[in-house]
């Protein structure tokens, strides 16, 4: 009795410290697309109504600058719609899941009208705008190029008009020299793709740009000098191969083909997916850690879109995020009374947050939930569970070498 009694305490010890993980991926994306709802509710449920701006519950940084707090809906709004925009993309269904899913997409779509709106108490920070616009404005074309058929095309010809002319007046603000050369990109990007005349100057600088500052082995610098950070997942790799798909299905000319970006972006993903610990925790380094689960974007861009680089499974990336997930998100105080995210990184930290982030800068944190773009039966929820490469490492399994690899040609 007592041996049983220490085996069962040693099971119990390992399950908790993330050693064993579900063997159902059902049950991992019931976890992810729970979330998921309980995250984008607040915000598309308001804003559907026009009662957004009324009803966020707002908290900036500690150190905010100073700049229009009205760009916080903004930044909600687009960046969780780069993330769920796939999964609003699946058909209809009698599911649970597939309930919360036609809920979300019908508050999105009356969202993106009142976005544009000038009669709406929602109409976005368009006019006059702050610089930051440029950036969510970017994410907010993103969400287009990713589920068009769920997004763009759902809309009324109005509302694409005002988009498209949304946009364009943005071509006013200058890009600080660095990432945000793609966000003038994207908007330009996404222009050319539903045929609307683009800025090639800007499509070619910011391409350009972006490949001088690749320095090797997965990694582009944000800008003239490297910055250790998760910026090359936030924004670097997804928006440059999303601007260069674009590129190439005009014919217009890039520096590189998004082959050999895709080829960078999983060296990154490689590095990244072993950053993950065998307890389901990951290094809170670098700018803008209060995104929390965005610096996974470039995993879960791969696993929709690309699929996963050699020697890492679905099984394992699947399992890994949502430990990291649940680790996350079971700490109390990652959102606030009104059922908004709240500042921090695990829990209520205010004092991570930098001088430009609100509130509404965390819906970054939806950018990981692009895999629930993928139907249920896909091989991503269904393969079997299993270690990632750090559980392998530190419970003396075998895992693969890994090294630089040159990826300049």
């Amino acid at each position: 009795m007592k041996t049983n009694r220490v085996f069962a305490l040693l099971i119990a010890l390992f399950v908790t410290a993330g050693w064993c993980t579900a063997k159902d991926g059902a049950d991992d994306r019931k976890v992810w697309a729970d979330l998921c709802y309980k995250i984008a509710r607040p915000v598309l449920e308001n804003m559907s109504k026009g009662e957004l701006q009324k009803n966020m519950q707002l908290e900036l940084s500690p150190t905010w600058d100073g700049r229009d707090k009205r760009v916080a809906y903004m930044e909600a709004f687009g960046r969780l719609m780069a993330g769920i925009s796939p999964w609003l993309a699946l058909p209809d269904d009698d599911t649970e899941e597939g309930k919360m899913r036609k809920q979300l997409r019908e508050w999105a779509l009356q969202s993106y009208k009142n976005a544009v709106d000038p009669q709406s108490p929602d109409y976005l920070l368009w006019k006059n705008c702050p610089t930051q616009t440029l950036v969510d404005a970017a994410y907010l074309a993103e969400s287009f190029l990713r589920a068009p058929e769920a997004t763009w095309q759902k809309l009324d010809k109005t509302t694409q008009q005002r988009y498209v002319e949304c946009f364009k007046g943005l071509r006013v603000i200058r890009p600080a020299y660095n990432n945000w050369v793609l966000f003038r990109a994207m908007t330009e990007a996404f222009l050319m793709s539903i045929g609307e005349a683009a800025d090639q100057y800007v499509l070619t600088v910011a391409t350009n740009k972006i490949n001088e500052w690749y320095l090797g082995d997965g990694y582009y610098a944000d800008g003239p000098e490297m910055a250790l950070d998760y910026y090359n997942s936030f924004v670097i790799h997804p928006m440059f191969i999303e601007v260069l798909e674009v590129l190439e299905a005009n014919r217009f000319w890039a520096p590189v083909g998004s082959k050999l970006a895709i080829k960078r972006m999983q060296r990154y993903n490689t590095v990244l997916e072993r950053l993950i610990s065998p307890e389901g925790t990951y290094p809170a380094f670098g700018r803008s850690v209060t995104y929390r689960m965005g610096a996974f974007q470039t995993l879960a861009m791969a696993a929709w879109k690309y699929g996963l680089p050699k020697n890492i499974s679905n099984g394992q990336v699947r399992s890994a995020l949502t430990k990291v997930m649940q680790n996350m998100f079971a700490v109390e105080g990652n959102f606030n009374e009104k059922g908004y995210l709240a500042l921090g990184f695990a829990g209520h930290q205010p004092n991570l947050a930098n001088y430009y982030t609100n509130n509404g800068s965390l819906y970054m944190t939806a950018l990981v939930y692009m895999p629930l773009g993928l139907p249920a039966d896909h091989p991503f929820w269904t393969d079997p569970a299993e270690p990632w490469t750090s559980q392998k490492a530190w419970s003396g399994k075998t895992f693969p070498i890994d090294g630089h690899e040159s990826l300049m040609k």
